[in-house]
């Protein structure tokens, strides 16, 4: 039964830094219209455990991408400067939706894998309780 619990905690995990990552990317494109926002990115650390990968991941810290951010001629804007230029983000949509799209995948997989662990730990228990 243990191997089923450290599945079931490492499709957990996976699905939690996913979620973490989600929410990252919605915020992003959330702002992609405001100006000066820095893009934030998250990474994954694999958790040990007594000096040993567990196979769980947990969200890193989140980072500021420091990719300076595009200059947009708006000379209506009210936040334009005096050549008619205004800061943009540095937020691509269409990494941000595809970065999205995979997360949401992986997030399905790690859902698929718990569900499958606890189907195959329900089986189980029927078999032994004959």
């Amino acid at each position: 039964m243990a191997d089923f619990s450290d599945a079931l905690r490492i499709a957990a995990s996976g699905m939690d830094a996913q979620a973490s990552r989600l929410r990252y990317l919605s915020e992003n494109i959330a702002n992609a219209d405001t100006p000066g926002y820095h893009r934030k990115t998250l990474s994954f650390e694999e958790e040990v455990a007594r000096g040993r990968p567990t196979g769980a991941v947990t969200a890193g810290r989140m980072r500021l991408d420091q990719t300076e951010p595009g200059r947009i001629f708006d000379p209506s804007h009210p936040l334009a400067d005096e050549a008619g230029y205004r800061a943009g983000s540095n937020v691509n949509l269409l990494v941000e939706i595809a970065d999205s799209r995979e997360a949401g995948r992986s997030y399905e997989a790690n859902l698929r894998v718990f569900d499958q662990v606890r189907q195959m730990s329900t089986a189980l228990l029927d078999l032994l309780r004959r």
